[in-house]
């Protein structure tokens, strides 16, 4: 079993910036594709951005592209998402998410096509 547990969420001006960390204890997630999602309060829990398990594959909701960058360090077990550039409409509870199932082709961004899920993160962005 992985755990996962978001942080570094919090309330941040329009135009600002915040980096986001996933850390993953029971287990190693080495060997796992990563993603980020996030929640708005009424609606559905949306793609963000997802990373393969060296790092070097990285895909991108279309909204978030150019602002918000994913990177891992296996060694500390750890996923990130830097958010620059926020905007209100960034607004939301963030969940990590791990693959465990084996995984091929094009990186998923398909929520239940992901294994684990952290507790969440809440961002607000204020205008």
């Amino acid at each position: 079993q992985v755990q996962l547990a978001e942080s570094g969420g919090g309330l941040v001006q329009a135009g600002g910036s915040l980096r986001l960390s996933c850390a993953a204890s029971g287990q190693t997630i080495s060997n796992y594709r990563m993603g980020w999602f996030r929640q708005a309060p009424g609606k559905e829990r949306d793609f963000v951005a997802a990373i393969n398990w060296s790092g070097g594959s990285t895909t991108y909701a279309d909204s978030v592209k150019g602002r918000f960058t994913i990177s891992r360090d296996n060694a500390k077990n750890t996923v990130y998402l830097q958010m620059n550039s926020l905007k209100p409409e960034d607004t939301a509870v963030y969940y990590c998410a791990a693959r465990s199932r084996p995984s091929y082709g094009s990186l998923s961004s398909r929520a239940n096509e992901y294994d684990y899920w952290g507790q969440g993160t809440q961002v607000t962005v204020s205008s």
